[in-house]
């Protein structure tokens, strides 16, 4: 039987996940403290094959969720809930 190892991501893959993601077309950003979205649906659908790719390339990212989000967060990329900002770039203009 044969065993097929998915690629694990490390810590210091996370910018160039984003990047990559970014790259794609899609609008990534972090909800909260402990959640992130690749975009919104059209993008990701537009993005599939592209965003299967990155998938592939960078593995199993689960168990880093939040350092990703603390990556997006440090970008300003990030939509707090509750917040008013419609979109994570209304954060830069409230600062």
């Amino acid at each position: 039987m044969e065993t097929c190892q998915r690629k694990v991501m490390s810590g210091s893959e996370i910018p160039a996940f984003v990047d990559e993601v970014i790259k794609a077309g899609c609008d990534i950003c972090a909800i909260g403290l402990d959640c992130y979205v690749l975009g919104d649906l059209e993008e990701m659908d537009a993005a599939t094959d592209e965003l299967h790719r990155i998938g592939e390339k960078f593995g199993d990212r689960d168990f880093l969720l939040l350092e990703i989000v603390a990556h997006l967060r440090s970008l300003g990329r990030y939509l707090d809930p509750g917040s008013s900002a419609k979109h994570w770039t209304d954060n830069a203009k409230r600062h």
